[in-house]
């Protein structure tokens, strides 16, 4: 993997580039829809490069391993050949998973002891093992296996948190060097900072990480509950430790303010499970502001879901239809509503690089933060 950076915005610190894979380039700053279990929910690999022009996916690697399991992706040749995505994927180590699972597993420093959420199955999970997993499913960008702190949490915990945290990477990077890709293209392995809210922490996490060398590096456990005010706090503490001449990844985040104020601070690369969920509940994210399609307001409003937003799913359907749809409980609905919400985020993101390249990004951001947080 490749990174370059071709344009830098002189009013923050935002930046555009380019990520090179054995998959295609991707251009930053990105978002990155979920595909937890090899699928984005209710959106056809079609609808995400012709209509959403997705650059790169994501793969979850506790529950592919869970289902289909890893023998049925070896077979078809990695997730790549599986699921029919010829662009890049990034598999998240489950590690997130690890800490959604509180009450079913158990965390030692060979690894983590966990229960199925589909059948209750007991699963062990160690830094070699996932390593070995994000081999077999093919991932052109794989993470270290680390352990994401809950907000709130105690100072104690988090770091001796992050110090297992640290030693797990050191264990992933040997048993990921040591090895090769299964499928015949090479793999990149992405470092995660840790250190829940504080700021000793944080810095200490963020100069261990960027001692590892590695291709790019990501930012986790922030986006679990704390404040916006303090993940960005956060998130700039990390991002002027962090090497400027690799992609920074922020795991997670977010809502489109969130991804706009995160931009700014030196983020490239960003994912989250929002616009299709809450796609899915009848929350819209527009060029205007927010819509929660259920209400009234919209059952005689016969104009599209977003004009100025362009591609043909928000410039064909009206919001009255898609209110029917979702109040109906038709699919219909749901993929509607999912392939406009990531239409959207990849315009936001599309939409910052062009202003990065133009000079004009700051000044931008505030007018679109505005915009893109308003209740309509």
């Amino acid at each position: 993997m490749e990174f370059k950076l071709t344009a830098k915005d002189p009013g923050s610190a935002a930046r555009a580039g380019k990520v090179s894979t054995a998959h295609g380039d991707i251009e930053t700053p990105v978002f990155m829809p979920v595909g937890t279990a090899g699928s984005v929910k209710a959106v056809h690999q079609r609808e995400l490069k012709e209509d959403i022009n997705a650059m790169i996916i994501l793969g979850n690697t506790y529950h592919l391993n869970l289902r289909p399991g890893l023998d049925v992706l070896q077979s078809a040749g990695g997730l790549h050949k599986f699921n029919g995505w010829d662009r890049p994927i990034l598999t998240d180590s489950g590690g997130y998973q690890v800490y959604s699972l509180s009450d079913a597993r158990k965390i030692k420093e060979e690894g983590v002891t966990f229960q199925s959420h589909i059948d209750g199955s007991r699963h062990h999970f160690t830094p070699e093992g996932v390593m070995d997993i994000q081999r077999k499913i093919g991932a052109d960008i794989v993470m270290a296996f680390d352990e994401c702190t809950p907000y709130p949490c105690e100072y104690d915990y988090a770091r001796d948190s992050m110090q297992m945290t640290h030693r797990w990477l050191r264990r992933c990077c040997d048993r990921f060097d040591s090895t090769e890709g299964l499928y015949g293209y090479e793999q990149t392995l992405f470092p995660i900072v840790q250190g829940s809210v504080y700021k000793d922490l944080r810095k200490q996490s963020a100069e261990t990480i960027a001692g590892f060398g590695r291709e790019g590096n990501a930012i986790g456990g922030l986006s679990v509950g704390e404040p916006a005010e303090m993940m960005y706090e956060m998130t700039d503490l990390v991002c002027n430790i962090l090497p400027s001449d690799k992609p920074r990844y922020l795991m997670g985040v977010g809502t489109p303010a969130n991804i706009l104020e995160c931009i700014a601070l030196g983020v490239d690369m960003f994912d989250c499970v929002m616009p299709t969920r809450n796609a899915r509940n009848g929350m819209l994210f527009t060029t205007q502001g927010i819509i929660n399609i259920r209400n009234e307001k919209w059952k005689n409003v016969h104009e599209p879901i977003d004009p100025e937003l362009g591609g043909y799913v928000s410039t064909f359907y009206s919001r009255a239809y898609l209110r029917h749809l979702i109040h109906s409980k038709e699919i219909l609905g749901a993929q509607i509503a999912s392939i406009h919400n990531l239409t959207f985020y990849l315009w936001l993101v599309r939409e910052a690089r062009k202003q990065i390249e133009n000079g004009t990004f700051a000044g931008w951001k505030n007018d679109m933060v505005s915009r893109v947080s308003r209740r309509l």
